[in-house]
Order: C-alpha cells, then structure tokens, then sequence
C-alpha cells in the first residue's frame, strides 16, 4: 500500500446536514493496491472498533467492500463466514471471544432511508454491536453521529500506458463525529 495523503480538515462549514456537528470530521486518503490488502485494512480497522461502532461502505460493484468486511470479520474473531448478505439483507456473526458481534448488512435493494430499514432494528443491535452497512449512504447516517464512512473507488489511469491496475482501490475514509475525529487512526495508513 502506498503512503495515505495528509488528512483534510472540513471544519468550516457543515454540507452534510443538521444531524451532522459542523467542524466533526476529517478524511484520509488511502490506496489499496490488492484483495489481501483490503482484508488486511479490514484486519486493521477492526483493532479500532468497539461496541457501537457504525462503518458505512460505499462503492460500485466489486470495489471490496465485503472483502473489507471479510478482514474486520477476522480482526473481530467473529464466528461464521463473512459473505456478501444481498439476499438476506442483514447477518449478524456473534463474537468467538469477548469483543463485539459483528452486523453485517447490505442495503443495496432497500431504497428508502431509516424508516425502511426499521424492521432490522440496528438503532437497538448498535450500542452492543460493530455494525457494517453496504450501500448505506443516505440510509443510515441517523443511527449515530459517530461513524466511519468509507468509500471505495476503482483506480483509473494507473500505469504508464494508462491503463488501470484491476486490483487496485482508492479509498477515502472519513471520520464523522466526536468519536471518531479524535481518534488515532494511523493503524489504517501501515
């Protein structure tokens, strides 16, 4: 993985909306250059999680975010298989040790906002869970003002001849909230 850019300070204004604190985040720039590399962050980023955690995971179809999932999984010591949970649309793997179970959940058929995604009841499973939304943007940003929200873009233009290398991801990881905006993140830039 190459070296993260420097983060950004967005404390100015507040374009995110009244349940957002203005001057309540920061982002980092990161690339990842293959799969074992994602679950390598997702190892990583799970060392930094706790019980009512929320990871908001945005990107196109295979950009990994269920591999970044399969990687907090393992970091986590979750039990079961971290798989992609289309069809089912949530998954919950109970912890093997002491930390947290793990909410796995895709809400990529749900078009409404919270009010839709009611019935999972994450507002009740958050304070004792880390819970992972894929597709959550516009969902569920009102379970918590602390959140990680990462999204995860294809690289483009890459090598010399222009073409982009398949494997590699840019991700922009921003930090929302009083929790996660003064936390030590730089177990994410190894």
């Amino acid at each position: 993985m190459e070296a993260p850019a420097a983060p950004h300070d967005h404390s100015e204004q507040n374009p995110h909306g009244p349940s957002e604190p203005a001057g309540a985040r920061r982002t980092l720039e990161l690339t990842v250059t293959s799969p074992e590399d994602m679950l390598d962050l997702g190892r990583r980023l799970a060392g930094l999680l706790r019980a009512g955690d929320l990871v908001m995971l945005t990107g196109e179809l295979g950009a990994g975010k269920t591999t970044m999932t399969r990687g907090l999984g393992e970091g986590l010591n979750v039990r079961g298989a971290v798989t992609s949970p289309t069809f089912v649309i949530a998954r919950v793997h109970p912890s093997l040790g002491d930390g947290p179970p793990l909410v796995h959940v895709d809400a990529y058929r749900l078009g409404g906002g919270l009010d839709e995604m009611e019935d999972l009841d994450l507002d009740v499973s958050l304070p004792e869970s880390v819970i992972v939304v894929e597709w959550g943007e516009g969902k569920v940003e009102d379970l918590t003002e602390d959140r990680l929200q990462i999204l995860i873009a294809r690289a483009t233009g890459d090598d010399a001849s222009g073409d982009a290398d398949d494997d590699v991801r840019r991700l922009t990881v921003t930090a929302v909230g009083p929790r996660w905006t003064t936390a030590d993140l730089s177990p994410l830039e190894a």
